[in-house]
This record gives C-alpha cells, sequence and structure tokens, in this order.
C-alpha cells in the first residue's frame, strides 16, 4: 500500500486523505438520532487569564462559561482536521458541529485552557508561530511544552514563522518564512502540519495561492463567519473571541450560527485597490429572500445594500476604509431562530 501512494501526485494524495477521513467520520462520527450539517463554527482564541492583554484575551470566567455553553446546549465538538475531512468530502457532519482553535502559542494555552479543555473531553487545534518559541520569547510556550500537547492529541498547526504581514513583501519571502516553519516542525516534531493560519488573518490572492501550492489542506483567515463545505478552503473564517467580545450572549449568538452560501465576490482580492470598496456578492437560491440581510461595516454601521434580482447583493459602502484591516459582516434570519452569517475581512495598504 506504501509502495502505491508513493506514485500518487501530491494533491491526488491529499484529496485522497481527507476523503478517508471523512468516510471514517461518516461511519463513526455522526451520531445516529442527530441532524446532519454541512458547516461548522470554529473558535479562535489566542490567551487565557491575560488581562494586561486584553484585546487578544479571554478572561478565565469568560471561558469557563463558554465551555459549559458547550457542554450542556447540544454542541458537537470535534478535532478541526475530521471537520476539514468531512467538508472537503461532502459528508454530513453532526447538527452544530463546533471546532475550537488557538492562535500563537501562549504559556497560558497549556497552563490554563489545556487543563480545561481535557476536563471538557475538547479537542483543540494550536496554530504556532515558530520564530517566536526559537527565541524564547516571554509568555511562549517551549518546544517542550507543544511535545506534550502533541502527545496528549492536539492538533499543531503552521502560523508562520515571524508572524509577520506576510502580503506586504514579495511572494519568495513569504514562501521562505512557511517553509522555515514547516522545516522547525519537522525538526522538533517529526511531522508538517496540513492546516496553516494566517497571521492577523490577512492575506492576498498571491499568498492564497502560494499556501495551496504548498500543499496545505486548509488555511484560516480572522473574518467571521462559519466554514462550509461552498466556502473558500483557503480563506475559511473563524469567529474571534476577546474580552470585548466574549461575553456569553455573544458566544450563544456566534455558536448557533450558519452560512449563507455566496459566490461571485467582488473584489475577489480582499487587499483594496479602490476605497471605499464596491462589494459585491450573490447568494445561493437555496437561502430563499434575501430581503432581510443586513451588513455592517468597521466603524460605519449599517450599510446601504441594492438588491440586484433575487440573488445579487451590492453593498454601498459610504466612507473609506482606514489603513489597516477593516470588516464586513452580513447576516441574515435563519430556521429554527438561528442567523445565517458571512464576513470578509479587507486591507488597506
Amino acid at each position: 500500500m506504501m509502495t502505491l501512494l508513493k506514485f500518487i501526485p501530491p494533491l491526488q494524495l491529499r484529496r485522497l486523505k481527507l476523503a478517508l477521513a471523512a468516510i471514517l467520520l461518516a461511519a463513526f462520527g455522526l451520531p445516529a438520532s442527530g441532524m446532519a450539517a454541512d458547516s461548522a463554527v470554529i473558535l479562535q482564541y489566542h490567551r487565557f487569564g491575560e488581562s494586561d492583554m486584553s484585546p487578544t484575551n479571554v478572561t478565565l470566567e469568560q471561558f469557563e462559561a463558554h465551555l459549559e455553553y458547550l457542554q450542556s446546549g447540544g454542541y458537537t465538538v470535534l478535532p478541526v482536521p475530521h471537520i476539514i475531512a468531512a467538508l472537503s468530502a461532502g459528508q454530513p457532519l453532526p447538527d452544530k458541529t463546533v471546532g475550537i482553535t488557538i492562535d500563537d502559542a501562549v504559556k497560558s494555552v497549556i497552563d490554563e485552557a489545556w487543563p480545561r479543555l481535557r476536563a471538557a473531553g475538547f479537542p483543540f487545534t494550536l496554530f504556532v508561530a515558530t520564530d517566536a518559541v526559537d527565541h524564547h520569547q516571554a509568555r511562549i510556550m517551549s518546544w517542550d511544552d507543544i511535545r506534550s500537547l502533541v502527545n496528549a492529541g492536539v492538533t499543531i498547526a503552521n502560523h508562520s514563522s515571524t508572524h509577520g504581514h506576510l502580503w506586504r513583501g514579495d511572494i519568495a519571502a513569504a514562501r521562505h518564512d512557511i517553509e522555515a516553519a514547516q522545516a522547525r516542525f519537522q525538526a522538533e516534531l517529526g511531522f508538517r502540519p496540513r492546516l496553516f493560519a494566517y497571521p492577523y488573518g490577512e492575506y492576498n490572492l498571491a499568498l492564497r495561492g502560494l499556501v495551496e501550492e504548498l500543499g496545505f489542506d486548509v488555511a484560516f483567515a480572522q473574518s467571521s463567519g462559519v466554514a462550509s463545505n461552498s466556502a473558500d478552503f483557503f480563506a475559511l473564517p473563524r469567529f474571534s473571541l476577546n474580552e470585548a467580545y466574549g461575553d456569553i450572549k455573544r458566544f450563544r449568538l456566534i455558536i448557533d450560527t450558519l452560512p449563507i452560501p455566496i459566490h461571485d465576490l467582488t473584489p475577489a482580492d480582499p487587499v483594496l485597490q479602490q476605497n471605499p470598496p464596491h462589494i459585491g456578492f450573490t447568494v445561493d437560491d437555496s437561502v430563499g429572500d434575501i430581503k432581510r440581510i443586513a451588513c455592517y461595516a468597521s466603524n460605519q454601521g449599517a450599510v446601504q445594500l441594492e438588491l440586484l434580482g433575487a440573488s445579487r447583493v451590492e453593498l454601498r459602502v459610504p466612507k473609506p476604509f482606514p489603513r489597516g484591516r477593516s470588516r464586513v459582516n452580513c447576516t441574515l434570519p435563519g430556521p429554527d431562530n438561528r442567523w445565517l452569517w458571512f464576513g470578509m475581512q479587507y486591507l488597506v495598504p
């Protein structure tokens, strides 16, 4: 079998592995009495109980409330690679499937988050920027810490070497950065991760194409929204949580969301060449009436919409976005009092 695998092209081999994983998930992961779904909410955390770092921190009280709600609300928390495998192969997931990701490998992950996640029986994926570990930066885990998590079954994923703004430089520099991280994972852990997260969630089309070319199965951005089988697997959304956006009321809102399936998104590149941007997308016919859709832009509130026909939505953003990162989120009331959600993060050089 291993001899045969050597002759399969890398892209086809990756798809084969995803399909096999999805078959196993379909056979063993979907409760017999559960409803099937083709989407999952992916959560993004950074720090835990570090009150001096509130923009990327959740309090321990907030985190414990999140875990308690997941345990009591009929949710299924699955390893992120299993979720990706199912979505890639078009296999069903349990309704209300959730994946947990944590970025940056800070010490509070292993000191505070990991014991609580382990007690709850919840798997998670840790995105590691390797230079910070190699340079023994303050509050960052060591390779021994990370190895202990690997041995406990935690998924380790690539978050670049430098945690820099990779889209700003040339593509050769980005390639070197990502491949250098892969080499460090191979040297320290004995494998090369298959999942990638863009630092700060920032990417352009060239960087997105590079990550796909390098053989990753998936890449995560930092836009709010729901991962689905119709989404771009190299710009998957995650709901980010911190002290300001980590209260239980918001958590209950986002954890029950469903995707707004869209296509023909313009502009295709999140790095804006025109500002304010002319944003538009086509909503899949399965959604039905889109007249109740509402969209919001960072620091601008509700945005005027123009509906073209039964499925095309055009956003009229009134003011230019400031330099840096800005977000647009669109929501639509869905079934069973759940919201349909689509979001994008845009970059102004």
